[in-house]
């Protein structure tokens, strides 16, 4: 059967017409910054404090030795020349953080939203109910494909297993799921008791496939490894790209659409991916797989026959985009649909990486009805939000996606940072080949990737690259946060809480955005807090409508009168309250 790609267009060297020499098929793209590069941040108002005094006033509370490590992990943005920031590395112990475990990255972020793979954890009760539903990841499930979110599966490991080894009782969990649901795969999450005891989970699922001739595959995640959840994802990629992506191939005759792609890094917290699907298709753009949120097991098995990777999540899933344009010629692009500029900015990316004509007019088209739908409101909000202060601290991209969404309404951020990042988000991917390698690190395999000797084949020949790079359209990259911020703003990598109560005495922010562990700590300070890592009970803020509902619900967070009440322990004045 002919490979589902090479039915698409300008993909090949004997067609040298496909692309125009700006890379495009019919007009260039609009004005500059449209289509790459980064767009710098809000700029900051000049009578804040000057951000090295920030660095050493929260530096003064901790040891000599703490200092000069934490002092690495916090530095004053220069968006034209990113400083190096340490990052990735173990948190000080008796410093508050906001980290996960690997377990948590691999099981609760990137596979756990599959929903139609029995997910079985390996280990105490405990580890599984905290996986269960926790960051309300939203499915809507074909006709025909299973649903097994609503279900906590997990092998319940006693004192018994943890003295005399629980690969027996697991073994009988997976005949048992197996024989109730009869499912695609079953895929099995070891947690820390499971590494400590030295259960071979990879073993076991090697017997139960052969026995059940069901894909029954295992993640070596247990909680210590690595230094935080990033650990857990690298090795949820590693899984998937090699037991499932891949393992099977369209059924019946290919259709030929020619514009089709994954969407990486996607998780669909509050419905976001549901947005997004709908705005790929009112373009005309097929969406074959979704890593990970509202998709199933046969379209991420068949997801090696996209014509293009765009990723949302660059730390969470590049590995996938690596591996996969390695394994079978698949470009990324970098993309973000989260802010109504951004959005528009990212679909005229793939639409233009296709250089169709037709297509770029249709993803116009809807650009123009969108921002149209949205135009008259924002404006409103704008004017009551412009100029007031956020900082971010969340996990993943959303520490940078979402000040795209503040931008939108004028609201600058002062300071940001990631609590699982590695360099290369911060400062960009020119710095990977100078990223020191500890033992972490090393810790996380390293899958070796070649080409696939039979469905290998690059979708765009390196001289329509060069073109779709010299208009600023560049795949395989990632300029990261720090060039899309204000000089002057501070990125603050694994945040505590001392340094959190120091940035908000000295800033007075509107708004802080970050997860659940300080969202309460955040708000005695009298500080309305946005809860990013689950939305709490909002979204979705994808995409254009999206935009507009966190537009609104921003605008209502700063009107609030009950933080009025609340008094930080820095103020010592009493509470000024009317009546």
């Amino acid at each position: 059967m002919t490979a589902p790609h090479e039915s698409s267009p300008a993909t090949t060297a004997d067609d040298p017409v496909a692309l125009s020499p700006t890379g495009v098929a019919g007009e260039t793209p609009g004005p500059p910054g449209e289509l790459g590069g980064s767009d710098p941040g809000l700029p900051l108002p000049a009578d804040l404090p000057a951000p090295e005094a920030l660095v050493e006033k929260m530096l003064q509370a901790y040891p000599s030795k703490v200092a000069r490590r934490r002092r690495q992990h916090l530095k004053a943005n220069d968006p034209e020349s990113p400083p190096p920031i340490q990052a990735n590395s173990r948190t000080v112990p008796g410093i508050i953080t906001q980290r996960g475990c690997c377990y948590a990255g691999c099981k609760g972020v990137v596979l756990g939203p599959v929903p139609d793979i029995v997910h079985l954890v390996h280990g105490p009760v405990g580890c599984s109910y905290y996986s269960w539903l926790t960051r309300r990841n939203q499915n809507r499930p074909a006709e025909g494909i299973a649903n097994y979110g609503a279900y906590c599966f997990t092998t319940d490991l006693t004192e018994e297993e943890i003295i005399f080894g629980g690969e027996k009782k697991l073994a009988a969990a997976i005949r048992e799921a197996y024989e109730l649901f009869h499912p695609r795969a079953i895929a099995v999450f070891s947690t820390c008791p499971v590494g400590l005891i030295g259960d071979d989970v990879h073993a076991v699922a090697r017997a139960m496939r052969k026995e059940l001739d069901v894909n029954v595959f295992g993640f070596s995640c247990e909680g210590y490894k690595g230094v935080s959840q990033s650990a857990g994802h690298h090795i949820a990629n590693n899984g998937l790209f090699t037991h499932v992506v891949g393992t099977e191939e369209p059924e019946g005759p290919y259709t030929g659409h020619p514009f089709r792609i994954n969407v990486l890094g996607e998780y669909n917290i509050g419905g976001d991916a549901f947005v997004i699907d709908d705005l790929l298709e009112r373009c005309g753009i097929e969406l074959v797989a979704t890593f990970s949120g509202n998709t199933n097991y046969g379209e991420l098995a068949q997801a090696h026959t996209a014509d293009l990777n765009v990723v949302m999540c660059h730390r969470s899933i590049n590995y996938m985009a690596e591996m996969m344009e390695e394994k079978y010629g698949i470009p990324w692009l970098k993309i973000n649909f989260l802010g109504a500029e951004a959005t528009a900015k990212s679909l005229r990316r793939i639409a233009h990486f296709f250089g169709d004509a037709d297509l770029i007019a249709r993803v116009e088209a809807v650009i123009a009805q969108e921002t149209a739908m949205i135009a008259a409101e924002r404006e409103e909000i704008r004017s009551r939000c412009e100029g007031k202060l956020v900082m971010l601290y969340v996990g993943g991209s959303r520490a940078h996606h979402y000040q795209q969404l503040f931008a939108d309404i004028g609201m600058p951020a002062v300071s940001a940072g990631y609590e699982f990042a590695h360099r290369d988000d911060y400062e960009g991917r020119e710095v990977i080949g100078s990223i020191r390698v500890d033992a972490d690190t090393r810790n996380i395999e390293e899958l070796t990737v070649e080409p696939d000797p039979v469905r290998h084949q690059p979708r765009r020949t390196s001289q329509e690259l060069a073109a779709l790079h010299a208009k600023g359209l560049t795949t395989h990259d990632y300029d990261g946060m720090m060039r899309d911020m204000a000089s002057g703003a501070l990125i603050i990598d694994d945040i505590s809480h001392h340094e959190l109560q120091t940035l908000i005495e000295a800033y007075s922010p509107a708004l802080v955005c970050s997860g659940i562990k300080d969202k309460y700590v955040v708000e005695k300070m009298g500080v309305p807090c946005k809860q990013l890592h689950n939305y709490d009970y909002g979204g979705p803020y994808a995409g254009f409508s999206g935009a507009l509902t966190f537009y609104r619900e921003i605008d209502r967070m700063l009107d609030l009168q009950v933080y009025r009440y609340v008094r930080p322990p820095w103020v010592d004045e009493p509470l000024d309250v009317p009546g």
